[in-house]
């Protein structure tokens, strides 16, 4: 199976959910992906970038895709950062960038207005045809300061009040296990087990 992306952290972890769920799917990335024409992820929608991006990716090399939209959702801020996470400050921001713009427009925020969720659309295809869709959340609060070493992305600043840590704070394995990304990914992979379509030439 091979990833619509060039994001090492997502591949971290798709490798290591299909390890903790011991299956036996193998997961790279799409070989040469930057040179690949590029999907443009303009819809206002998880599941319309999700798909898009797995349909896109799909007719243009061989095999299973699989593709995520996956972003930060605060609602006091409508919605914001919203399909646009990756793109919050700018086509050249980095993670520091994006989340120090995202606590700079929460500053004045406290108690419950700082409540947001993780959301992820996962999509798979297969030349050109849609196999399935999966999505899931996860729910939290938005720190007032950056905390922790691990992770990518919103991770520093995303508290999870199960653990009450942030997900930069918390192990891999404890990620996998609650995040957003890793239950889509489980309901992908508990679908491809139930029917064989990992195996699909």
């Amino acid at each position: 199976m091979f990833a619509a992306s060039s994001n090492e952290g997502k591949l971290r972890e798709y490798r290591s959910l299909a390890a903790a769920a011991d299956a036996a799917i193998e997961l790279a990335m799409i070989p040469n992906f930057a040179a690949l024409p590029q999907f443009e992820e303009g819809s206002s929608t998880f599941s319309e970038n999700a798909a898009g991006k797995a349909l896109h990716y799909s007719r243009l090399f061989p095999g299973l895709v699989v593709a995520d939209d996956s972003g930060l959702v605060v609602p006091a801020l409508g919605g914001a950062p919203g399909v646009l996470s990756a793109r919050y400050a700018g086509a050249n921001a980095n993670d520091t960038d994006r989340y120090n713009k995202l606590l700079g427009e929460m500053r004045s925020l406290k108690g419950g207005s700082r409540r947001a969720r993780f959301v992820c659309v996962l999509a798979l295809a297969k030349a050109g045809e849609a196999v399935g869709l999966f999505s899931a959340s996860a729910e939290g609060e938005i720190l007032e300061a950056p905390r922790g070493e691990h992770g990518f992305g919103y991770d520093p600043i995303f508290l999870f009040p199960a653990l009450d840590k942030a997900y930069a704070e918390i192990s891999r394995e404890e990620k996998n296990l609650h995040s957003h990304r890793g239950k889509a990914f489980r309901k992908a992979l508990e679908f491809l087990l139930a029917t064989d379509g990992y195996r699909t030439e």
